[in-house]
């Protein structure tokens, strides 16, 4: 085993851990080390991600169901059209997107480049959110006045898509959504929203079945090591506080964004 394969499973510990100290964005991680540790092409890395990050959240929303932080009605109208986008996009759009975009002067966009970007964006809104805890402040402004369901459906259409091109749960778009719309309690965002990333991603995962080949040994070794960090992360929880490592790790999430970017922009 040569040491960026060590390296990549000690992430995938690292991704867990994460989650269960600070209850989100470690899976924000999954691609990066997929891409750069293991060197899996972004395509198939994507898709790897969708299922680390389904049963990953699967874990935690198991958790918020315990508790009654999982509101049903809500996920029902978000997810069902976020399903099919998500499906629909691992299916059909992204394996249509040509291996070459568009070349300007010496650079060219390809695929694979194209992705690693449009991930790195992500990875900056994902780091703004932690960096500033939009959480606190959409806890601050939790009120009480009529849901607007009909808002979640095209809502939960875009996320999926964005979901099924990147791979990422994209809880912080969920949570404000859930929050604001639904009109949810902070912790029953979090919870449901665990809920709904978790059956999302699963299904986009479906959409890949057939598209490419899956390599079923190493995707739950590393699957399985990550949820093993969740639960060492839960008990770590007990003895740091990990709302204040949150903005930290969201710094760290902000520099490997830009790093992306000039990776790919550079190569």
């Amino acid at each position: 085993m040569e040491l960026n394969d060590i390296l990549g499973y000690i992430g995938a510990l690292v991704i867990g851990v994460v989650l269960g100290l600070i209850g989100g964005g470690g899976s924000i991680l999954t691609v990066p080390i997929l891409v750069y540790l293991l060197a899996i092409n972004p395509v198939t890395a994507t898709a790897y991600s969708l299922f680390v990050v389904g049963f990953s959240s699967l874990v935690g929303a198991a958790k918020n169901f315990q508790k009654g932080r999982v509101d049903f009605k809500t996920a029902f109208y978000f997810s069902v059209p976020a399903f099919i986008s998500v499906f629909s996009t691992r299916k059909f759009l992204v394996p249509a997107i040509p291996e070459e975009i568009f070349s300007l002067s010496d650079f060219t966009l390809t695929r694979d480049i194209g992705i690693m970007l449009f991930f790195a964006i992500l990875m900056l809104a994902a780091a703004a959110s932690m960096i500033l805890d939009k959480e606190k402040t959409f806890k601050d402004k939790e009120k009480s006045g009529g849901v607007n369901y009909s808002a979640l459906i095209p809502l939960g259409l875009v996320t999926g898509v964005i979901t099924g091109l990147v791979g990422a749960g994209g809880g912080f778009i969920i949570i404000p959504i859930l929050v604001l719309l639904a009109k949810l309690p902070i912790k029953t965002a979090i919870g449901t929203s665990l809920f709904i990333i978790a059956v999302n991603s699963l299904i986009g995962f479906l959409g890949d079945l057939g598209n490419i080949q899956i390599d079923w040994t190493f995707l739950l070794i590393f699957t399985g090591i990550s949820i093993s960090g969740i639960i060492l992360g839960v008990y770590l929880n007990k003895i740091i506080d990990g709302g204040k490592l949150k903005k930290g790790f969201g710094w760290f999430v902000l520099l490997m964004g830009i790093y992306i970017i000039w990776k790919e922009i550079s190569s």
